[in-house]
């Protein structure tokens, strides 16, 4: 009976040995699976983002304003200029108002203020009417800061309208040429784009 009892002892040792080897088998086995599992998702994680290879677009570039005051078109300065009845005589710097016809002879739009709305306070791109000064058989500019007057309002082509300006006769006596010509302020003289303008032969005298 005792070496029953011995050989039964014997035997459960032997199974509780191979149950703790198991468990510490499956144990190990688990930590080592875990591990590598840990180790790929750390390696996955930091691997760099590949290089873009496409070229960044430029940046597009801002669009004109519909509207928005701007410099008329190439075929946009042409002009036809009338002199309603000019004086032939002025006394040496009298100032004297004339009555001009300008139509618009182009294919374009005229906007009095430069655009159909324009609420700025500055004169550019505006339209107006300004007269210059020559003298002598060669048209020696004497001036050409003068009278100065804004279109009163928009012209389609072919419209016109009549406005006045203010001129000042020359300070020394002679014959001069009055030549009253179309400006889009800060841009043009429309005879500079080769549009005809309105003269007159006025004598100045003391």
């Amino acid at each position: 009976m005792r070496r029953v009892r011995i050989a039964a002892i014997g035997k459960r040792l032997i199974n509780l040995d191979r149950k703790e080897r198991t468990t510490d088998y499956m144990n190990t086995r688990n930590f080592l699976i875990a591990l590598v599992v840990g180790c790929t998702l750390v390696v996955i994680s930091c691997k760099p983002e590949p290089m873009s290879t496409t070229t960044p677009s430029a940046s597009p570039k801002p669009k004109a304003v519909p509207g928005q005051p701007a410099a008329l078109p190439e075929n946009g300065f042409k002009a036809s200029i009338t002199l309603i009845d000019p004086p032939t005589k002025l006394q040496a710097g009298q100032k004297q108002t004339i009555k001009v016809r300008v139509k618009n002879a182009s294919d374009v739009m005229w906007y009095a203020r430069g655009a159909e709305f324009n609420s700025s306070s500055d004169t550019k791109f505006i339209m107006a009417a300004g007269n210059r000064w020559l003298k002598g058989a060669d048209e020696t500019l004497i001036t050409e800061m003068d009278g100065r007057n804004g279109l009163d309002r928009d012209l389609k082509p072919g419209q016109e309208t009549e406005i006045s300006l203010v001129i000042t006769a020359p300070k020394e006596p002679g014959e001069y040429i009055l030549e009253v010509d179309v400006v889009q302020e800060q841009v043009t003289w429309f005879h500079e784009k080769g549009s005809p303008t309105a003269r007159a032969k006025i004598t100045v005298a003391k």
